[in-house]
C-alpha cells in the first residue's frame, strides 16, 4: 500500500485517531512529569488541547486539507491548555498554514508542513529548551524531510517521522539533567509521540489497541485533572527586548501599492525579532513579537494600514519570566455593566476561599482552576469578556498559564495586559499593587515589581516515589516547596509546614501569610501559628481559609 496524495478526509482521521490515542493515554503522560506533586498533568492539558482540535476537525471534514487544517489550528489555538497545549498548538498551526491553499499534498509537502510547524512553535517560546517537546518535533520533523527526498510514500515519511520522535524522545534526558535525575523522559514529548502514532496507524489502515471514542468536552472536565508542572523552559537571558503588540487595519489606498501576503509580512517582522504570532483576516492584522526595535516593526506595519491597539513593554525592566493544568469557569462574575469599565482584573485560582479573597481586593472575573487543571485560551477570553472593560489585566498565577494567558492576548479584541504571577501569593501581592486611579504603565511596572516583593511556599504530598534535588521521597510524603523547588520532605505534615517556614523565614521577613486548605485541621492550623509566633516573634501572621485541594498551605512571605 503506498499513499502519494493526502486529502482532507484522510487528514481529518488521522487527527481524530491521534487524539484519540493521546487521551487514552493521557494519564501515562501525566506521570512523567518531574515532579511528584499531585498536579502534573501535561497528559490532560495536551489531551484536552489536542480533543479541542479533533473536534472542530469532525465539524469540518472535507476534501480540501487546506479548510481541515484551518479548522485544527483554530480548536487548538483556543483550547491550548498549560505551556504543553500551547506548543503544540502551534506545531499545528504552521503544519496547517503550509497547507492552508492545498487540496491535497504530496509526501514532500506534508513533510515541509512538519519542519513549518515546527518553526512556528519555537517562535512562540521566548526561551527554546531543549530536550522538551520542541526538540521532539524538531528531530522528527527532519527526518520526515529527509525521508521525502527518497520516497513520496506519505506512510514511509511518516514511519520515518514516528520512528525518529521515539528516538529523540529516549535522548531528552542527555538533554536535561533533571530528566535522567528522576528517570523519566519528556512528558511532552511523549505526548506528541502518542499524536504521531495515531496519525500512522490511520495511513496504514491499522487499529491502536485500547483507543476510546473521543471524549466530549464535558467528559473531560469532569474527570480527575491535576496540573502540569513543567519547570525547564525558563527565561534566563532577553536577547529581544521589548515585547511589541499592534494591530494592522488594512488601508485599500495602502495595500493597493503594498499588497498584503501574511506569509511576507510574516517573513519580513521575523528579521526583527522572535516569538512573533501573525494573526490576519481580510480586515485587520494583529501582530505579536520580541524586537529590539519596536518602532521599526511599527514603521513596517504602517506601510498595509493604520496602526491601532499599540502596546510596547520593556521586558528587561519587567524582570519577567514568560514560560514559566475542576473545569475553568468563571467564578462568580459580576454581570457585564452596560458602560463600559475603564480597567478591568481576570485572575486564576483554585479553592472558593482564595477566589474569595481575589475579589475582596479587586478582582472583577475569578477562573477557577489552576491546580486542578489550567484555562484553555478560549476560557481566559470569555473571562475577559465577561469583564467589560477597556483594559485587562490577567493574572495567571501559574507558570504554566502564562503562555495561554499571552495567547488569550493575542486573539482578543480587548486590549490585554498579562502580569506574569506565577503562584497565587504573587498574584495577590501584585493585584494589591494596582491602582484603578493610575495609568497602564504605571500599574504594569508597579504589579510587575510587586512579583519580586514576596516568596511562595507550599506544602503538598507525592504521588509516587521518586529522588529529585538529592531528597529520597516516597509515595504519600508530605513535601514543602520554596520557590518552586522541593527542599523538605517528611510524612508528617505538621514537621515539613515547620521545616519549610525555618527556611524561608529570615530576619527580613515582616508578614507572614497562611493560606490553608480543605484538608487542614483547625488544631494544624492553630499549631503552625503558635510555632511561629515562639520561634519568629517580630513576623506578623495573617490566615486565610483557602479551601484549596491538593496542597495543604500555602504561604506567602513578604
Amino acid at each position: 500500500m503506498s499513499i502519494t496524495a493526502l486529502d482532507g478526509k484522510r487528514f481529518a482521521e488521522m487527527v481524530i485517531q491521534g487524539a484519540n490515542h493521546l487521551g487514552a493515554n493521557a494519564k501515562m503522560v501525566d506521570a512523567l512529569n518531574v515532579f511528584p506533586v499531585p498536579d502534573g498533568d501535561t497528559g490532560t492539558n495536551m489531551n484536552l488541547s489536542m480533543t479541542s482540535g479533533a473536534k472542530e476537525v469532525r465539524n469540518n471534514v472535507q476534501e480540501h486539507i487546506g479548510k481541515v487544517g484551518i479548522a485544527l489550528s483554530k480548536g487548538l489555538l483556543m483550547g491550548a491548555r498549560g505551556n504543553s497545549g500551547v506548543i503544540l498548538s502551534q506545531l499545528f498551526r504552521g503544519f496547517s498554514k503550509a497547507v492552508e491553499t492545498k487540496a491535497a499534498i504530496s509526501g514532500k509537502e506534508f513533510a515541509a508542513a512538519l519542519e513549518s510547524g515546527v518553526e512556528t512553535a519555537y517562535k512562540a517560546v521566548m526561551k527554546p529548551v531543549e530536550g522538551t517537546i520542541l526538540t521532539v518535533a524538531k528531530d522528527s520533523a527532519k527526518r520526515g524531510v529527509q525521508a521525502s527526498l527518497k520516497s513520496n510514500d506519505i506512510i514511509v515519511i511518516m514511519d520515518e517521522v514516528l520512528k525518529e520522535a521515539r528516538a529523540s524522545l529516549k535522548r531528552t534526558p542527555d538533554l536535561l539533567p533533571v530528566l535522567k535525575e528522576v528517570g523519566v523522559v519528556d512528558s511532552g514529548g511523549q505526548g506528541l509521540v502518542f499524536v504521531y502514532e495515531g496519525f500512522l496507524a490511520v495511513l496504514k489502515g491499522e487499529k491502536l489497541p485500547e483507543t476510546p471514542e473521543l471524549l466530549s468536552m464535558d467528559d473531560l472536565v469532569s474527570t480527575e485533572h491535576h496540573k502540569s508542572v513543567q519547570s525547564h523552559m525558563n527565561t534566563e537571558d532577553i536577547v529581544f527586548g521589548y515585547c511589541t503588540e499592534f494591530m494592522v487595519r488594512l488601508e485599500n489606498d495602502k495595500t493597493a501599492k503594498h499588497p498584503f501576503k501574511e506569509e511576507v509580512f510574516r517573513n519580513d517582522l521575523s528579521k526583527l525579532g522572535d516569538s512573533l504570532l501573525v494573526i490576519a483576516d481580510e480586515e485587520v492584522v494583529k501582530v505579536h513579537i520580541h524586537s529590539e526595535q519596536p518602532g521599526d516593526c511599527l514603521s513596517y506595519g504602517q506601510r498595509y494600514g493604520n496602526l491601532i491597539n499599540m502596546k510596547i513593554e520593556n521586558m528587561r525592566l519587567q524582570h519577567t519570566n514568560i514560560v514559566g493544568e475542576t473545569s475553568a469557569l468563571v467564578s462568580n462574575s459580576p454581570v457585564p455593566s452596560k458602560e463600559q469599565q475603564e480597567y478591568g482584573i481576570v485572575t486564576v485560582s483554585m479553592g472558593s476561599g482564595i477566589a474569595e479573597l481575589f475579589k475582596s481586593i479587586g478582582a472583577h472575573a475569578v477562573i477557577e482552576g489552576g491546580q486542578t487543571m489550567n484555562p484553555s485560551t478560549e476560557d481566559i477570553v470569555k473571562a475577559v469578556k465577561e469583564v467589560n472593560a477597556k483594559k485587562v489585566f490577567i493574572l495567571p498565577n501559574n507558570k504554566n498559564i502564562i503562555m495561554a494567558a499571552e495567547q488569550a492576548a493575542d486573539v482578543a479584541e480587548e486590549e490585554i495586559y498579562v502580569i506574569p504571577s506565577k503562584t497565587v501569593p504573587q498574584g495577590l501581592t501584585a493585584l494589591l499593587a494596582f491602582n484603578p486611579s493610575g495609568d497602564v504603565d504605571s500599574n504594569l511596572g508597579a504589579m510587575k515589581e510587586a512579583l519580586q516583593q514576596v516568596k511562595t511556599g507550599q506544602i503538598t504530598f507525592a504521588v509516587r516515589d521518586t529522588q529529585i534535588d538529592g531528597l529520597e521521597i516516597e509515595k504519600d510524603d508530605f513535601m514543602g516547596i520554596a520557590e518552586g523547588k522541593i527542599v523538605v520532605k517528611n510524612k508528617d505534615k505538621g514537621k515539613v509546614a515547620e521545616e519549610l517556614l525555618s527556611q524561608m523565614l529570615d530576619d527580613e521577613s515582616e508578614i507572614l501569610t497562611i493560606i490553608y486548605g480543605e484538608d487542614v485541621k483547625e488544631s494544624e492550623v492553630n499549631s503552625l501559628v503558635q510555632f511561629v509566633e515562639n520561634q519568629y516573634g517580630d513576623v506578623e501572621v495573617e490566615l486565610h481559609n483557602g479551601k484549596q485541594p491538593l496542597y495543604s498551605f500555602i504561604f506567602a512571605i513578604e
